[in-house]
């Protein structure tokens, strides 16, 4: 049975979320150690800022505290707490789950584009096990490979993933519509932070030329040894005004760190060039007066988040067309996966069907020993011909009953029928 086990954004805090994926991270939970578990036939593991999931393919009898104990389990963490951070699905419900999740309909910001590339390589990563250890089977191979088209036909054929949906992309969007081609602009980032690296990987990937500020030299070379940009302190951050394009103003102080004296004193005429100052900072890095100043564009968190707001209304305006896109996927996945069922039912009625043939022929043949053997064998290859023919309709009669959603009613009656329900019986016995 497919089964999912996990926690994610919708369930559990930040610092929660953070122990679990730096669970994973660390090493200390292993894929491989789940196949220790007799109820466990394949697995996947993903792990994220914002979720930790454990996909699998178990048999009937696992229940959900079995499922629990799959999961990491980070230090500090009680079972009472872990449990209300934790939800599991079964069955067709994982496939929806994964399909939204690939597609991005269950992410923290609507739309956004990393998700698709974390699934992936979270598939990848059990795949390279599976050349030592049996983890990723038939299943769940062909549910991530359907989750990673269906996620790439919602990008393809939807606008969910258009436009700015986070401060520091806004940012480079508003950049964008100023000067167009932001390749070769010089940006300079000021502030090393968490908004400071997310604004320089979107600043990084308009290829302009970067220079990070901060107040320690050391801090200001790490985030530039993201993209080998350049770095300085605070103090030479006047000393770059005029020649820069683009300022993205992140840090934590208290103060401002842009003033109106500032830029009065390196630009007294203004800039020659329209210089952006964006202000990501709360409080402000940049006093409001700078905004009064010949040709420089300074844009706060409010202009961005209105940015932000037109965006996630025209995403929320796309999610019925992503929403069938997943559904038809769910579908075409889960008609192959009730096709499993079938399949051992056709295998055992073709072997009983052909142990009884083959029984009678050779009774049949011992009472004709005047044929010769060219007729013998015409007789074995009469009946399998008739065998093949009587058995053909049954099987395709089983195949779209599957695929209609009856399967279980109608392999069961076929089992009754042709009394494979009693050779289970007696296998087992």
């Amino acid at each position: 049975m497919l089964t999912l086990a996990g926690l994610s954004h919708h369930t559990a805090p930040v610092d929660v979320r953070e122990r679990f994926a730096a669970e994973v991270q660390a090493g200390r939970h292993s894929l491989v150690d789940l196949l220790a578990s007799e109820h466990v036939r394949e697995a996947v593991l993903l792990s994220t800022c914002n979720r930790t999931e454990l996909y699998a393919v178990t048999d009937g009898a696992i229940d959900d505290t079995a499922l629990f104990s799959m999961l990491p389990k980070p230090p500090g963490i009680d079972a009472a707490s872990f449990q209300q951070f934790v939800y599991v699905r079964r069955g067709q419900e994982v496939v929806q789950h994964l399909f939204r999740v690939v597609s991005s309909l269950d992410s923290m910001i609507l739309g956004e584009a990393q998700i698709q590339g974390q699934v992936r390589s979270a598939y990848e990563s059990a795949a390279k096990l599976q050349r030592e250890h049996r983890l990723v089977g038939p299943v769940l191979s062909r549910l991530f490979e359907s989750a990673l088209r269906v996620g790439s036909r919602v990008r393809s054929e939807t606008r969910l993933g258009d436009g700015a949906a986070s401060i520091p992309s806004a940012a480079v969007e508003l950049a964008k519509k100023i000067f167009g081609s932001l390749a070769g602009r010089h940006a300079v980032i000021v502030g090393s932070g968490e908004m400071s690296e997310i604004a320089f990987d979107c600043i990084a990937g308009e290829n302009a030329r970067i220079t990070v500020v901060s107040r320690s030299e050391e801090s200001a070379r790490r985030l530039a040894a993201r993209g080998g940009a350049k770095a300085t302190t605070i103090g030479q951050l006047p000393d770059l005004l005029p020649a820069a394009d683009i300022v993205i103003a992140a840090t934590s102080a208290p103060h401002n760190v842009i003033t109106a004296e500032m830029v009065g004193r390196v630009l007294p005429k203004g800039p020659k060039q329209p210089l952006l100052i964006l202000d990501i900072a709360l409080p402000r890095d940049v006093e409001t007066e700078v905004g009064a100043v010949t040709n420089v564009f300074l844009y706060n968190l409010d202009d961005l988040h209105r940015v932000i707001e037109g965006t996630m209304e025209r995403r929320r305006a796309e999610v019925p067309f992503a929403e069938g896109i997943i559904e038809e996927g769910v579908a075409e996945f889960q008609n192959w996966y009730n096709s499993l069922e079938v399949v051992p039912l056709i295998r055992e009625l073709r072997q009983r069907s052909e142990q009884i043939r083959a029984a009678e022929v050779e009774r049949a043949l011992r009472s004709l020993r005047h044929l010769s053997e060219q007729d013998r064998a015409a007789v074995d290859v009469l009946t399998r011909q008739l065998l093949a023919k009587l058995l053909h309709q049954p099987t395709v009669r089983l195949r779209e009953a599957v695929a209609a959603g009856d399967g279980a009613d109608i392999v069961n009656a076929a089992r009754y029928l042709f009394e494979l329900d009693r050779q289970l019986e007696n296998d087992a016995g």
